[in-house]
């Protein structure tokens, strides 16, 4: 097997990670088409499954369900392997509003987004090194399942040139602008080219630190050089030079004009049905809509809302799937799904959000009916277009273990922190037992979290607690990002010792200072207290050596039975390496904010920060991106108003740090 990845990493396996490491590796080469890692929280996943890809030596798709998550795994392993191709591929809005239309009220939404240019860069250089190299890993979001243009096109459309070829400078101008770039003398920047003479400067979509120089000499290329944008000094002479496409949208002339007939003919037959059914103001605004992009796409070969018109650009059939991110890669790869539990839900649901607010659009004019093939991937195109899959979970769901056969456990920590203890206790004057808890630990500097069933409960709970001198908060869905940024800087840095949630206390909290996570009517079974959310609140106090977790209820669920008993299993599998290796526990401290900072040192980004009088520091990048989710998850649930208003907090939080 060829093994073009090289980690670079100051410690090897330990613990359940060699076990592990073999057992994906076999599956792989035996042709698993699902393998199913339970991984505890700080168990080193992202170091097993850096080793796993070394080993297998194909290219890799590591999948996330937001893009925090995304930033931290793309930061861990551009340090694995610093000598290959790790790449970022995420939505490059900074905030986004889709278009809608809401009948109710007769409100038509416009496209309103800001594309942030550095994660558009991020993204062309993940389908360049997807097209030009074999040792590529990237790491996405879900929305690598949307469409993306042909990569037969993307291809067909880079300009591919050698020292001593004959390509005429206005030759080579005309191609740079085929594909997108554009033309400015004076403001270099990515995605541009300027003229000087015979020298034709070109700065690549996808490259920041460096441009490229085409010298002419009559009708045929001189020299080839890569320069320093900024001082022109020669880094590097080169042979050859392949410069890709400025957008992912791009394709041959002769297939728009092609496509131009197919969109003007469903404009017409669109006309014609609204007229029919005497619609005349749907019938003349589709026309209108339709016939200002056509002209466009004649004129320039773009427009704004092309994607919506990308069945008849690809030549694809109603209902094909679109092609994607997952198009680029080559026929043998690994798609490795991160909180699996989250993601495979996210994914089956993108395609019924999408599909419902473009059929509103579609219906009242504002939209062609093949509008509604611009759209992500359902579930079963994407278990299809992968090629073999790796789920990854503390709590793998029914999917994952019905098709991924018994998951390989990775449980010892390399740290050698235990899994908490978890104690049952009677629901009879639980606040007051709470109460308690809370001052002991708040005595002990430390912090708790507290779990309850509604946001009405856990807005009463904090405020009866505050009443009796408890420095507590709560911590719930209503609160927007900028909030609960404040809200988390306080419980570190000891303004609150107590924070009351719901769910939102399950995942994606990495708080060390938390001894105790309490559970509140814990036997009251459902959602918020199924297996899974247990064991996922309960992590929480898993990042810490004192860790405890208390559940208040009078009956034993059977969802509170497997969570105990999975718990305790674990618990005595890692206290039986821990004894026969001789470690002891060691907490080690690291935070959500850290890998974001490398992302954006990575991208030679200032980030902006809002820091604490004590010094503990927070990146307002991470607010911005948690407002972006919440505005999105509004738009799927096809709250635009919503929608629209976090776009607009959205936006003045970046004009105000910027």
């Amino acid at each position: 097997m060829n093994q073009p990845f090289i980690i670079d990493a100051q410690f090897q396996p330990t613990g359940d990670q060699p076990q592990a490491i073999e057992k994906l590796c076999h599956g792989l080469e035996k042709k698993q088409k699902f393998q199913t890692l339970e991984g505890v929280t700080g168990s080193g996943k992202t170091f097993t499954m850096a080793n796993t890809i070394a080993r297998h030596g194909r290219p890799a798709l590591v999948l996330c369900h937001n893009k925090t998550l995304a930033a931290q795994l793309y930061a861990e392993l551009k340090a694995f392997f610093p000598n290959n191709a790790v790449e970022y591929f995420i939505s490059y809005y900074d905030y986004y509003q889709p278009e809608a239309y809401i009948p109710q009220t007769d409100t038509f939404i416009e496209k309103d987004a800001s594309i942030n240019t550095e994660i558009e860069r991020l993204r062309l250089a993940a389908t360049d090194a997807l097209l030009n190299r074999e040792d590529v890993i990237i790491v996405a979001s879900v929305s690598c399942i949307y469409g993306l243009g042909s990569p037969e096109d993307y291809k067909k459309m880079v300009l591919l040139t050698h020292v001593g070829d004959a390509l005429d400078r206005d030759a080579a101008l005309q191609k740079l602008i085929e594909i997108q770039y554009e033309r400015n003398d004076y403001e270099p920047a990515p995605g541009r080219f300027r003229v000087r003479g015979d020298t034709l400067d070109i700065f690549p979509s996808y490259a920041k630190d460096y441009a490229i120089r085409l010298e002419f000499f009559g009708p045929e290329i001189d020299s080839i050089k890569r320069i320093d944008p900024l001082t022109g000094h020669t880094l590097k002479t080169l042979p050859h030079i392949m410069i890709s496409p400025a957008r992912h949208f791009v394709m041959p002339q002769t297939k728009i004009d092609a496509a131009l007939q197919a969109i003007d003919q469903e404009k017409d037959e669109q006309i014609s049905f609204f007229e029919k059914q005497n619609r005349l103001i749907e019938a003349q605004r589709i026309k209108m809509r339709t016939e200002y992009d056509l002209e466009m796409l004649r004129e320039i070969g773009f427009c704004g809302g092309i994607e919506n018109y990308s069945r008849p650009l690809s030549g694809r059939q109603a209902g094909d799937r679109p092609e994607c991110l997952l198009d680029y890669f080559p026929d043998e790869f690994i798609t490795i799904i991160d909180e699996s539990h989250v993601t495979l839900p996210q994914i089956r649901g993108m395609y019924n959000g999408d599909r419902a607010r473009k059929l509103t659009l579609v219906d009242h004019g504002f939209r062609l009916p093949s509008a509604l093939d611009n759209r992500p991937m359902n579930f079963d195109e994407f278990i299809r277009i992968t090629n073999q899959i790796i789920f990854l979970s503390a709590t793998p769901g029914t999917y994952e273990i019905e098709n991924g056969g018994a998951p390989i456990e990775q449980i010892i920590r390399p740290t050698g922190i235990i899994d908490p203890p978890v104690e049952i206790r009677p629901l009879q004057n639980q606040i007051d037992d709470l109460i308690e808890e809370v001052r002991q630990r708040a005595e002990r500097n430390e912090r708790c979290l507290v779990t309850t069933l509604t946001k009405q409960i856990s807005e009463d709970l904090t405020t009866y607690l505050l009443n009796i001198g408890l420095k507590v908060q709560y911590l719930h869905s209503d609160i927007d990002a900028i909030e609960r940024v404040d809200i988390l800087r306080s419980l570190r840095n000891g303004e609150v010792d107590c924070l009351i949630g719901i769910n939102l206390l399950r995942e994606g909290l990495d708080l060390p200072e938390v001894t105790l996570v309490a559970i509140l009517d814990a036997d009251k079974e459902g959602f918020l207290r199924s297996e899974s959310a247990l064991i996922q609140t309960a992590g929480r106090a898993a990042r810490h050596i004192d860790g405890r977790v208390i559940l208040y209820a009078d009956n034993i669920t059977d969802s509170m039975q497997r969570m105990l008993t999975k718990c305790d299993a674990r618990r005595e599998k890692q206290l039986t390496y821990n004894r026969e290796n001789n470690i002891t526990p060691k907490a080690i401290q690291k935070e959500i904010q850290e890998s974001l900072k490398t992302i954006y040192a990575t991208a030679d980004e200032t980030v902006e920060q809002v820091v604490a009088e004590e010094g503990i520091e927070y990146s307002i990048n991470e607010t911005i991106l948690q407002l972006e989710k919440e505005m999105l998850e509004a738009a799927q649930k096809l709250e635009f108003e919503r929608a629209a208003a976090l776009r607009d907090k959205l936006k003045q939080l970046k004009d105000t740090y910027d």
